[in-house]
């Protein structure tokens, strides 16, 4: 594996646009956010988080860097349950494919760069994530302006096996270098010799990656990376505990929004700032009593990652009912396991805080995760998204529905849809099984 060559002239462009152009970038959409503000909020739903303005200003200066990472910084494209703490000890710009994936689908942009990689002979009945990823390397077409192209590709198996040739199919087109990290799927438990393999990975990722950043490890700066991710997702968790109150001071929607920083800049101290913000800003809301929906009368929960499409329009219908999502197992997944974390050994406390996620644990795992959530957040009803795209998220939910029914009584629907390709929803049929929903929940299941 060849070194990343960092030459002195994209060196300086990066730092310019740091310190300068990016600042000049975030005044100019500051303006455009104030216009906006004037424009009045829905009825149904309580007044705008007021770091949302903030949040905006993180990932904008995210993706408008990446630009000009390329020579500056090593460049690494990952999923979104590799371990990251690793590639920030030397120094990686990071961009998360799934997160710009979601992006591209939150302004219904789904479709149209899935249908290029079809066009290249991949099936519509893969991942929409990787269609679009795959659409954006094959055109260059992105809402973001321009991605940077990668050095090194890390992926780790915990979340799909899509992701695996997902990357491979990148890892041709961009010819570089792809890192996996293997975790053992977690049918009882999590072993020794299962730790022992993740750790001897660690061991053989650091002289790899030492060549391709052409930086050094250092044991010093990955211990405060850890430091910094673990605090990051703890903060992220004190957030959606939050939520635990009547009236939630937010909806799992906005919950949806603000997961992207724990997502692409985990272990950045950026994240940590921001979700300290945003924990006081929920914590002065209950103090005050404002809920994130005017009239909140029932409290629901999500299963599956966002229909990103359908956020706002879904904001808005379930509100006006005076219903709330105050939980889901999608954004609780980067809180799970953040106890594990543990700076005094770190390899093997990262090992273990990535391989006992949820898509990476047996189906009883969940069912209890969700058994705990639900009595945990005072659930009044289940709405499950099964994803045309994930697979593994949406594989025993008619089970799960059924057990939860048996056990807590509580009433659920599953709507059947796409994350991002809205090729894949209906609306019609979504309303129908929603109107019954609405029915059960009000006549109390």
């Amino acid at each position: 594996m060849a070194e990343v060559a960092m030459s002195i002239a994209p060196e300086i462009r990066y730092r310019f646009m740091k310190d300068i152009g990016a600042p000049l970038v975030m005044g100019m959409a500051g303006l455009k956010g104030k216009r906006k503000a004037a424009i009045k909020r829905d009825i149904p739903l309580g007044p705008p988080l007021k770091c949302s303005k903030r949040l905006k200003e993180i990932m904008t200066r995210h993706y408008f860097l990446s630009r000009y990472a390329e020579g500056a910084r090593p460049v690494a494209w990952v999923t979104s349950g590799a371990p990251v703490e690793l590639l920030r000890a030397f120094d990686f710009y990071t961009v998360y494919p799934e997160n710009h994936g979601a992006l591209c689908g939150a302004q219904k942009l789904g479709p149209e760069l899935c249908s290029i990689a079809e066009g290249h002979g991949y099936n519509q009945d893969l991942c929409s994530y990787a269609r679009i990823d795959i659409g954006v390397c094959l055109s260059g077409k992105t809402p973001v302006g321009r991605l940077p192209r990668p050095d090194i590709l890390f992926a780790s198996n915990n979340i799909c096996q899509t992701v695996m040739y997902w990357y491979r199919v990148l890892a041709h087109h961009w010819k570089i270098p792809l890192m996996v990290f293997d975790t053992p799927f977690n049918f009882v438990s999590l072993d020794r010799s299962a730790i022992t393999y993740m750790v001897r990975q660690f061991e053989e990722m650091i002289p790899e990656l030492e060549r391709i950043s052409g930086r050094k490890f250092s044991e010093k700066k990955f211990k405060e990376v850890l430091r910094l991710g673990k605090s990051s997702a703890m903060a992220w968790g004190e957030v959606l505990a939050t939520m635990k109150t009547v009236p939630s001071p937010m909806t799992i929607f906005d919950a949806f929004v603000h997961l992207a920083p724990i997502v692409s800049l985990r272990g950045l101290p950026v994240t940590l700032e921001y979700y300290n913000v945003l924990l006081s800003e929920l914590k002065d809301r209950v103090s005050k009593g404002i809920g994130a929906i005017v009239n909140e009368r029932k409290r629901l929960m999500w299963d599956n990652i966002a229909i990103w499409y359908k956020i706002r329009d879904f904001s808005r219908l379930f509100a006006e009912r005076g219903m709330n999502f105050v939980t889901a197992t999608y954004t609780n997944a980067w809180a799970e396991t953040i106890s594990y974390m543990d700076e005094r050994n770190p390899m093997e406390s990262l090992a273990k805080a990535y391989s006992l996620v949820i898509l990476n644990n047996n189906l009883d795992h969940r069912l209890k995760l969700m058994e705990r959530l639900i009595k945990e957040y005072q659930v009044d009803g289940l709405v499950i998204h099964s994803a045309r795209s994930c697979k593994p998220y949406s594989v025993g939910q008619y089970d799960l529905k059924r057990l939860l029914m048996e056990r807590l009584a509580v009433p659920s629907v599953v709507i059947e849809a796409d994350i991002t390709d809205f090729r894949a929803y209906s609306e019609e049929q979504t309303t129908t099984r929603l109107e019954a929903f609405f029915e059960n929940i009000e006549d109390g299941g």
